[in-house]
């Protein structure tokens, strides 16, 4: 059973698991299902935070159930009552849990200083924030702690995954490139000289993990990331060439110079870089795609996505967490100074 099974990586996690033979329950609020999905797979509505709803979508006996929407020890705690019905688990977390031995991590980083500086590549034993209510980082630790102390009675691989992307994302990192070319920018500012290292993850490569770990039950947390960690300059030039464009990358040395200003979604000071060779060892994972492979997939569905709507409409939950990415009087008057300084 996979509960988000709509969501971005649901839908991902569904085919495969399906094409890997396993019969599968595809279960979200909606009840909605993925024109890419074999036929045998069954779909389902029922809301997660209905304990009684989701009891009942189980049933009496569930081999493996893949959860793309756990938040907190909340959901951990309604995971592992269903123990008794359910052979094994599989629960989608995230890098953001990491902090660094200076107590830095995702919550503090845009405090002074807050940055965390995290070694390179960070391995699943790397210190984690400490679980609670206030963010998305401690929620995800919350689960984490309980679902890994529960193991014996449901036992549970954590997938922390990185930058996820592809198609279905609802804040797609890639737009802050593809809407440039589509609106003529030839220019763009890139803070830390183009070096940022976000760590990014395609859903094909989480879905490959998930199907591994629901055949290789455990208790267990792996990293999820992609083979490659390209810097920001690499992931605008990449996606220039799908989009058959030509652009000028305008370096800088430092954080952005201003907030609306080059502070494209990658920009980070210092790497967030991930090990993989945990999975590789437990699970014999490889990677099925590299992130440039999946750029064609992913920029046509954003083009479609903003096709003839404003981006924020078409990505509100984007604009709600990144702010004005496309603030182009700010970025002409820093290159029109830029350009000033030149001469």
């Amino acid at each position: 059973m996979v509960v988000g099974a709509t969501g971005q990586i649901g839908r991902a996690a569904v085919g495969v698991l399906a094409r890997d033979g396993w019969q599968v329950t595809a279960v979200s609020r909606g009840g909605g299902r993925d024109e890419g999905w074999p036929d045998e797979v069954r779909e389902m509505g029922a809301d997660r935070e209905d304990d009684a709803a989701l009891a009942a979508a189980v049933g009496p006996d569930c081999d493996v159930l893949v959860d793309m929407v756990a938040y907190g020890p909340q959901h951990a705690r309604q995971l592992t009552a269903l123990g008794a019905r359910v052979g094994s688990a599989v629960v989608v977390s995230s890098v953001s849990v990491y902090e660094d031995d200076k107590g830095r991590g995702f919550d503090t980083q845009q405090e002074p200083d807050g940055f965390p500086e995290y070694p390179v590549p960070i391995t699943e034993a790397q210190r984690t924030v400490r679980p609670g209510d206030t963010s998305y980082s401690t929620r995800k630790a919350g689960l984490e702690r309980e679902l890994l102390a529960a193991g014996q009675r449901l036992p549970t691989t954590l997938l922390r995954a990185g930058a996820i992307h592809g198609p279905h994302c609802r804040t797609p990192r890639e737009l802050y490139f593809v809407k440039r070319n589509l609106d003529g920018r030839s220019r763009r500012v890139l803070p830390y000289g183009g070096e940022s290292r976000f760590h990014p993850a395609s859903v094909h490569n989480i879905a490959e993990l998930i199907r591994l770990a629901a055949a290789r039950p455990g208790t267990r947390v792996l990293n999820a990331v992609d083979p490659d960690a390209p810097t920001v300059a690499e992931i605008a030039r990449a996606i220039d060439a799908v989009m058959g464009v030509e652009s000028e990358s305008v370096l800088v040395a430092g954080p952005p110079p201003a907030p609306t200003v080059g502070d494209t979604p990658w920009s980070v000071p210092v790497p967030v870089v991930c090990d993989m060779s945990a999975a590789e060892r437990e699970l014999g994972y490889r990677p099925v795609v590299r992130y440039e492979q999946t750029l064609p997939d992913t920029v046509a569905w954003i083009e479609g996505h903003l096709a003839g709507r404003d981006w924020r409409e078409a990505y509100p939950k984007m604009f709600q967490t990144y702010g004005d990415l496309f603030d182009y009087a700010a970025e002409d008057a820093f290159l029109d100074t830029l350009d000033t300084l030149d001469t």
